[in-house]
This record gives structure tokens, sequence and C-alpha cells, in this order.
């Protein structure tokens, strides 16, 4: 039978099951057979990853080809200003490539976060925000580039939401996963 799971990932975790020398893997929290990752979420990022045992699923989750959205939350260092704001939404200049318009926008300060496990640094005299930035590309790092491009860097990233799954809609604690519904992404 084919299935789907969200797995809440904590920061530092490599998005694979094989072994890594100096960082803990999918193995460390899911054991389940012939399930795979759609999609990476970087060592550094945290929150929803899903993973699925149909290829056909994977690929529609994964790919760019299907332009599913993907939302993050992004804790950034600095007071965040419409100026940044605007180039998010128009899409910025990175390297290789320009982004795709984002759907951006300042968040309070989330009060149904996990700690997170190092600390992010802090700095007294430098003050953070947070904002919602949604993407359909999902190239390398993209998210922390794009804020870094606009002169705020990423202190912490939390996917949040793939398609119509929402890390909170399953109450998923850090470190969690389960089996959940297939519905239409």
């Amino acid at each position: 039978m084919n299935s789907l799971v969200a797995f809440n990932k904590p920061f530092n975790v490599i998005s694979q099951f094989s072994r890594h020398e100096k960082y803990q893997t999918l193995k460390d929290f899911i054991e389940l057979p012939k399930f795979y990752p759609a999609g990476r979420l970087d060592t550094d990022s945290e929150g929803l990853l899903l993973l699925t045992n149909d290829g056909k699923l994977q690929a529609k989750i994964s790919s760019p080809k299907f332009k599913l959205p993907k939302t993050y939350w992004a804790q950034v260092e600095g007071l965040i200003d419409k100026q940044a704001l605007d180039r998010l939404t128009q899409g910025v200049q990175l390297k290789e490539f320009h982004t795709a318009p984002a759907l951006v926008k300042i968040l309070d300060e989330p009060f149904n976060l996990w700690l997170r496990n190092p600390p992010i640094r802090e700095r007294k005299t430098i003050p953070t925000s947070w904002i919602s930035l949604t993407i359909t590309e999902g190239k390398n790092r993209q998210v922390r580039r794009m804020c870094a491009t606009v002169g705020f860097p990423c202190l912490r990233l939390i996917r949040v939401q793939i398609g119509r799954y929402n890390l909170f809609d399953h109450h998923l604690h850090q470190g969690e996963w389960k089996v959940i519904t297939i519905n239409d992404l």
C-alpha cells in the first residue's frame, strides 16, 4: 500500500537514511522499510519533510516541474524592511539564476515552536525578524540565499508546509513522524 509520512526534522539531521559520520540521519528516527524522502531539507534547516514509498508521488512532491508550493518560516538577522520584502516578492538574482516571485509576509515571533538545539546565535545589539516565505522552486539553499541577498541572513529556517500538508496540522513535535492520509497536493 502506498503511504505518506510527515516528519518534523530536527536541526543537524541529514535528509537521508544512510549513516553519516558526523550527523544523525532519518534512520535514527524512522524505521520504515522502502520509504524515501520526497525532496530534501538542508541539515541546518528544520521542519516538515515528507517521505513516501510511492515513486510517482515522490516525483510529484520533489520535482520543480510540478511547482508545488513550499512555505518556510525564517528568523532573519535585523528588522526586515519593505524594500527587502518587495525584492523577495519580485524574485531576486542569485549567482546562477533569478528566483521566481515569492509570497512573503512578516510574522510575529511564532509561539508554537520548539527550542532549537543548539540555540541560534544572538546578538544583544541586533534584533531579529520572522517572515513567512512561500516558493515553488526549491533550489539548493534557495531561501537562505534569497534572504542573504536582500541583506537579512537566516538564523533559523523551518519548513512548515508542502502543498496542502502543514506541519502543525499533524501536531508533530521535533523528531516525531506519522503516517498521514494522501490527498491532493
